[in-house]
């Protein structure tokens, strides 16, 4: 198969997108049951980051390689010639790497659009309103389906129902409502976006989901400590209001890029029996700032990327490339 430059381009950096994501995909997806464990005995806010950082691992990385090894070694190393012969094998890689990368973006454009509507619906549907504390409106939805979540991106707002706001107490809704600001403090939502971008290790095949609902677990549970702050009385009042949600009956399918009280029924118990647990907290001295370690990972990260730029480097992965290519 014959192609003009930039082409070539084109099927070399998909190519090599597909085979960098699928080789640390696959040592993600090994590894990730001992990172489950691992996670399980960390806090878990600490937890939730780490199976967040696994999950982008192999996307971040495969970006990396296309952008700052795959394209500058082929624009400089490689003749403007107006054609040339691509290789069965590099075709074929560059195919399902489009692919891979064309599913990505159908999964997040049909997940935008879903929360994008599903927010008209609940305006149109709904009234913003005034609650005791809050120092922005909440949407109130008059849907006797119990909905409390926040919507949105770059501006999340708060939905509730008003079946949810009648059945719930002050201290139970106050305790749900730090719940939800919890999630949009740690960005959870835009969280949910990168993942729904992350391509799949192959085409319309998910390996990593589990990774992926041990981390909403994680959150959730993340969210629920920020909510309590280690006071067991707001933990028993986010509990009695978990219960309280659930007997109102099945809340309304939500979008994927928004975090509700009730994220989902599998964790339902695990998480009012960790509530009712809750220890009060000792107060904590206040964490020192690390300017030094901070400083010295920008350096590695700045070292590493200048080690990758150099001449030597950029000639290696050419000829690398030009395995591939033919």
């Amino acid at each position: 198969m014959i192609l003009p430059y930039l082409l070539r381009l084109l099927c070399l950096c998909c190519a090599s997108f597909f085979v960098v994501n699928v080789a640390a995909g696959l040592l993600v997806c090994i590894s990730s049951k001992s990172a489950i464990r691992f996670a399980e005995s960390r806090t878990p806010m600490r937890a939730a980051r780490l199976l967040l950082g696994l999950r982008l691992l192999p996307f971040v990385l495969a970006v990396l390689f296309v952008l700052e090894l795959c394209v500058p070694s082929y624009l400089w190393l490689e003749p403007t010639a107006t054609s040339e012969r691509v290789g069965l094998l590099c075709g074929v890689l560059g195919l399902l790497g489009a692919a891979t990368w064309l599913n990505s973006l159908a999964r997040t454009a049909q997940s935008l659009f879903a929360s994008l509507r599903h927010n008209r619906i609940c305006r149109l549907a709904g009234q913003e309103a005034r609650l005791p504390g809050e120092s922005s409106p909440v949407v109130l939805v008059e849907n006797e389906a119990p909905l409390l979540a926040m919507a949105g991106l770059f501006r999340p707002r708060l939905l509730i129902s008003r079946s949810v706001l009648q059945n719930l107490s002050a201290e139970e809704l106050d305790a749900s409502l730090a719940h939800e600001h919890a999630h949009r403090a740690s960005r959870d939502n835009l969280k949910r976006f990168l993942i729904q971008l992350a391509p799949d290790i192959f085409p319309f095949f998910h390996p990593l989901r589990t990774l992926e609902r041990t981390w909403s677990r994680f959150a959730e549970w993340a969210a629920d400590d920020q909510a309590t702050a280690g006071d067991s009385g707001r933990a028993v009042s986010l509990a009695a209001a978990l219960v309280q949600v659930a007997r109102l009956g099945r809340g309304p399918r939500l979008p994927f890029l928004s975090t509700s009280l009730l994220a989902s029924d599998r964790d339902f118990s695990a998480r009012v029996d960790r509530l009712l647990e809750t220890v009060p907290a000792i107060p904590a001295p206040a964490a020192q700032p690390q300017p030094a370690l901070r400083t010295a990972g920008v350096l590695l990260v700045g070292c590493l990327a200048a080690l990758l730029a150099t001449p030597a480097t950029l000639a290696v992965v050419h000829e690398l490339l030009e395995l591939l290519l033919h």
